[in-house]
């Protein structure tokens, strides 16, 4: 199979040649006309006549038309597709170099660095890539989400990617779901990709965005509406006139943040906006065959949702949200700014930062330079470290091209490498501003503590690019441009206007530099090399098979107190090197959680000598005597990235049982996919019973579909505590379970696969 760096119009003819039948009998089956999230899961259906469709109770089966890896995770999954046997990936599949690239000093540098530091992995990624005939996206292309919607998103189609902010393709009116390694292998294998059946929520817009008001605003509405939470087990589907009106662009801003509220995915109905950038970057077909099959494209109306938001657009204000978490809402300026004074947090900003895979489209990067003209004029500079990190090379390109980098380059910004950098912890400060309380503002997507440099005592708020803009020659959280002035050099006040964007360039997009390789046709020559004595890369030994015994005295490795992330399980930042390498990267093993029991990081009780060590050192000691564990989380454990180490750490280290109030979707799905039990309190108020002391006991495995799980707290004194816990195992899910990991199953059916070929079956 051939991949190249577009997805072949072939591929689209095929979805939209079944969208219209599969629209109808959908339609049929459920008696109603249906949402544009229905009809896509419903066309890319293993089983469209026989599935049952009943939200967020039945799991399904789906054929998705892409898988996307961006390269810290897909050195781990694809780890785990080696092991498949087979000789190449079944479906259209791309790695993307983004992560690995620290920001330290500018583009050049810090690009040159990365590709001699990270030498070892790449070439991994890329000879892997070549052998099973994936596409690769080396260092410098970009961030894999800005690269996607560029190049291979299309309307109506499915794909997923292991990062959690996959949706961004929901831009471009696809269906781009966050996953992790398993789920992508399981579909480049040519296995299904099993999800449970999302419930709907609409977002209806009206109106138009105008003045200082963004798309980014809109998500950062939403998210202050649902919460952390609000949107798990759904896909927000964004509809209404109000819609229409925003560009495709700031459509993948607002769904690439849908993350943040636990959803799905979320998507936009397909419009002349989208085709008009589908053509802007060489499409021209895929849009004319969209057009073609508009109608179902769209929700049909009267299309029920399970709930339905109103935001007027022409109402909307700009907002700023943090620090810590990116529900947490404020109104620029003053409202911001009394929170901050109520709270402690600096009002002075240490560094202001825009761009990353949220918001750095041409559309974005204009805006953001009108502001900054606007103050080179006056003789204003950023009065802050002020940081631009271009989302594609063809970004890069084209704003340089256009004299947009310049345009920012003279208030003062360094311009950093096509890639994450900052907003995934990829970023080398100073040692006096990470021990120090300091605030930044940024138009990233998530803004934990510790995400963006390591340090818990940096306070991030996300807000959109021309805000950040604006903060940043004020230097200080509660300034408002919509009503305050500047004070320029010669003394004047300057009122600054409001942005002014162009949503595509005039002289069309420069390509830049290219950076794509494409896997040969003969890969005969191709090797795959993992140095045993590497730190970096381990080749997997696959998890055991359940022994069928109930899980009973589970010392609590940890009690988690608060936020839970997938952050706190498994840092980024340095540990990134080590997300090919199991055994080292298990390291880092829950070295962010609050301890609920003491309120320390990071630490806690061995319960074999009790001695206070790292939660790494406990796990691995807990490891190496045979000694199995749980964990013990709170609400929404899991929430964030979509890094299945925290799943893998776990079990790699001995633990079987999580237990929480709640969990984030794709967190669960890894830990269900790694062979682990994830459980949910059927009373949260059972989260405070547990001790430090206490075993755990899980009786009657394996889980049962619909039915509690019967457990035991065990008190030190021998006296038990009964509690139930429910679950979200499907049948099938329950065998991934009993045989230690859906990988197992997965190697099983392809080694049976193979061999019934082998005698002609």
């Amino acid at each position: 199979m051939s991949v190249a760096a577009s997805t072949p119009i072939e591929l689209v003819e095929r979805v939209y040649g079944s969208l219209p039948a599969r629209s109808t009998l959908g339609r049929q089956r459920l008696g109603r006309p249906l949402t544009l999230t229905e009809k896509i899961l419903i066309n890319h259906l293993s089983d469209a006549e026989g599935q049952e469709m009943v939200r967020a109770q039945s799991y399904a089966d789906f054929h998705p038309d892409r898988v996307a890896m961006q390269d810290a995770t897909a050195q781990m999954a694809l780890l785990q597709f080696m092991t498949a046997g087979l000789p190449e990936v079944t479906v259209p599949s791309t790695v993307h170099c983004d992560h690995l690239i620290q920001a330290r000093v500018g583009a050049s540098i810090d690009l040159g660095v990365a590709v001699d530091t990270n030498a070892e992995v790449y070439d991994f990624l890329r000879s892997v890539s070549a052998k099973y005939g994936i596409g690769f996206w080396g260092p410098g292309s970009g961030i894999i989400h800005q690269v996607v919607l560029e190049n291979y998103a299309f309307p109506g189609g499915m794909m997923i990617g292991t990062d959690s902010h996959t949706p961004n393709a929901g831009g471009l009116g696809m269906v781009a779901i966050g996953v992790g390694g398993a789920d992508a292998v399981d579909v480049m294998t040519g296995f299904p990709f099993n999800v449970r059946w999302p419930k709907v929520i609409g977002v209806h817009l009206t109106g138009t965005l105008s003045g200082w008001s963004s798309p980014k605003d809109v998500i950062l509405e939403v998210a202050r509406l649902l919460t952390v939470e609000g949107g798990t087990g759904a896909i927000i589907e964004y509809h209404g006139p109000g819609a229409d009106s925003i560009s495709a662009t700031g459509k993948g801003t607002i769904c690439n943040m849908g993350a943040e509220i636990g959803a799905t995915t979320s998507l936009f109905p397909y419009d002349a906006n989208m085709g008009t950038y589908l053509k802007a970057t060489g499409r021209e077909a895929i849009a004319d065959a969209a057009d073609k099959v508009l109608e179902h494209l769209r929700p049909d109306d009267g299309a029920e949702y399970d709930q339905i938001i109103e935001i007027d657009l022409d109402e909307l204000k700009p907002l700023i949200n943090g620090p810590h978490s990116p529900d947490r809402a404020h109104r620029v300026g003053d409202e911001v700014g009394s929170a901050a004074v109520a709270n402690g947090w600096p009002l002075d900003i240490s560094s202001a930062l825009i761009g990353s895979c949220t918001n750095s489209s041409y559309e974005d990067i204009t805006r953001a330079a009108s502001v900054a003209r606007q103050a080179s004029a006056k003789g204003l500079t950023s009065k802050t470290e002020l940081l631009v990190t271009p989302g594609s090379e063809q970004i890069r390109a084209t704003i340089e091209r256009d004299g947009l980098l310049a345009d920012l380059e003279a208030i003062g910004a360094t311009v950093l490498a096509n890639a994450c950098g900052p907003c995934i912890g990829q970023w080398a400060r100073s040692k006096e501003l990470l021990e120090t309380p300091n605030t930044i503002v940024n138009s990233y997507n998530r803004n934990f503590p510790k995400r963006n440099d390591g340090s818990a005592t940096t306070l991030s708020f996300v807000t959109s690019p021309d805000t950040v803009i604006a903060l940043a020659l004020a230097g200080r959280l509660d300034f408002d441009p919509t009503t305050q002035t500047l004070t320029a050099p010669d003394g004047s006040e300057v009122m600054l206007e409001p942005p002014v964007g162009e949503v595509l360039p005039s002289q069309g997009y420069d390509p830049g530099v290219d950076t794509f390789t494409a896997p040969p046709d003969d890969v005969s020559h191709v090797e795959i090399v993992v140095n045993p004595a590497s730190e970096r890369l381990q080749l997997l030994e696959p998890f055991p098979s359940w022994d069928g015994k109930d899980y009973v005295a589970l010392p609590v490795l940890l009690k988690a107190k608060g936020k839970c992330t997938t952050d706190h399980i498994s840092a980024a930042g340095p540990w990134l090197k080590y997300r090919g390498h199991l055994e080292n990267i298990s390291g880092n093993l829950f070295l962010g959680v609050v301890n609920a029991f003491t309120g320390a990081t990071g630490e806690g009780t061995d319960l074999t000598d009790g001695q206070t060590r790292s939660f790494p050192d406990i796990a691995k000691n807990y490891g190496e005597q045979g000694i199995r564990w749980c964990a013990i989380g709170d609400r929404n454990y899991g929430e964030g990235s979509s890094r299945e180490h925290a799943a893998m750490e776990p079990r790699f280290r001995g633990g079987v049982v999580i237990l929480a109030r709640s969990f984030a979707r794709i967190h669960e799905t890894n830990a269900k996919k790694q062979g682990l039990v994830p459980l949910t309190f059927a009373d949260p108020a059972t989260y405070d019973e547990i001790g430090e002391d206490d075993r755990i006991n899980v009786l009657g495995l394996p889980p049962a579909p619909g039915q509690n799980v019967r457990c035991q707290i065990v008190k030190p004194d021998g006296s038990t505590v009964e509690f139930e816990a429910t679950h979200t195992f499907s049948p099938e899910q329950v065998e991934w379970f009993k045989a230690g990991s859906a990988l197992n199953i997965v190697r099983q059916r392809v080694a049976d696969s193979r061999a019934t070929d082998a005698f002609g079956g």
